[in-house]
């Protein structure tokens, strides 16, 4: 596989028959659909496994927010 100066791969996909035509009679670009998707669920799933990751260290910090309150409360003017 190449990569493009546009730091795009070519890569082989499999589609539905009955979608990719559909598609194509819509003139819908389906590289640019695919790419811009596949870009939400990478950033879903790295989010997610943020707070997995992170998870013990957000209760802890709750915790001590409900006990202590916000840092720097007091001098809050609004």
């Amino acid at each position: 596989m190449r990569t493009s100066a546009s730091g795009k791969r070519a890569i082989n996909l499999s589609l539905s028959n009955d979608v990719l035509e559909a598609a194509k009679h819509l003139g819908i670009n389906i590289s640019q659909v695919c790419d811009n998707h596949l870009g939400e669920v990478v950033r879903r799933e790295q989010e997610r496994k943020w707070r997995e990751d992170h998870a013990d260290f957000i209760a802890a910090y709750n915790a001590t927010i409900k006990d202590e309150g916000l840092p720097l409360d007091e001098w809050r003017s609004f």
